[in-house]
């Protein structure tokens, strides 16, 4: 399964948006208003919940300096990554673009489509708090 948001700019150059995704506690400021629990385990892993969501816990995978973060989940039940590719198109300016992808059987990805479309969605939203 394949989602991806539209890209958002982001008042940062794109190494201050590089540096503030790759940091795993910042992630909290991105989160929806719904979170029920938010908790950083390592400097590169952490687990968040939703109000009637399961446990996720998410670990750092691979860092590209300023340009991509990629996070994937811990468990090796439900494999799937998050990442996002910061561009520069001008000075101090950053466009970014979420991407999640993850393979679920036809079930799965049935129920889960629109719970994750809707958080990646406030995940881009939320990118704005940036440098705030």
């Amino acid at each position: 399964m394949h989602i991806e948001t539209p890209k958002k700019t982001v008042n940062q150059d794109n190494k201050t948006v590089f540096e503030f995704l790759s940091d795993v506690k910042n992630f909290k400021v991105l989160m929806p208003d719904n979170i029920d629990k938010f908790e950083v385990l390592d400097d590169q892993t952490f687990k968040f919940a939703l109000k009637g969501m399961p446990e996720i816990i998410l670990r750092l995978k691979e860092k590209t300096p300023n340009s991509k973060v990629v996070l994937g989940a811990a468990s090796d039940k439900l494999p799937f990554t998050l990442t996002a590719v910061i561009a520069e198109p001008a000075a101090n300016t950053s466009e970014v673009g979420l991407s999640f992808e993850g393979e679920f059987n036809a079930m799965m990805a049935m129920m889960i489509k629109k719970p994750i479309s809707n958080f990646m969605q406030t995940l881009t939203d939320n990118l704005e708090k940036i440098g705030q």
